[in-house]
């Protein structure tokens, strides 16, 4: 074999039937398709796994914090809260003002007539008690 045969170069000639040169750029065409498709597909599922895994943090954050106070409230549960405390302050009010002036309520007695029925039953109560236990 002659020297100019054994190198490869730039000038260097190949021949190939076409139908394999389309061949050839047929399959690195189907082949990049192939590839962007499934880097695509894992782009996808790693995005969807990350807004996931946030989802869920914020999640658990809401669920500990929530209940504690510390996120703040909805607008009705303050709106509820000044009322409860609105009502607090009116019953301590109302309270005090009983506290005051329930010296008449220490010195009630009832009127006679009441104080009699009540003696009246009392008595009759005994009586009937005195009656049943001599029928036994």
């Amino acid at each position: 074999m002659s020297q100019d045969t054994n190198h490869i170069s730039d000038d260097t000639k190949v021949a190939m039937p076409i139908r394999n040169i389309i061949s050839i750029v047929g399959a690195v065409a189907v082949s990049t398709w192939a590839y962007s498709g499934v880097i695509e597909r894992l782009n996808r599922i790693e995005t969807n796994q990350e807004v996931r895994k946030e989802a869920i943090e914020l999640n658990s954050e809401f669920r500990i914090n929530w209940p504690r106070g510390t996120m703040g409230s909805l607008p009705d549960d303050a709106e509820q809260n000044r009322e409860i405390q609105a009502l607090q302050l009116e019953i301590e009010r109302i309270m005090e003002e009983v506290e005051e002036n329930d010296d008449w309520i220490d010195a009630f007695k009832p009127p006679k007539e009441v104080q009699d029925t009540i003696d009246k039953v009392r008595e009759l109560e005994i009586r009937m008690t005195i009656m049943e236990t001599k029928g036994s």
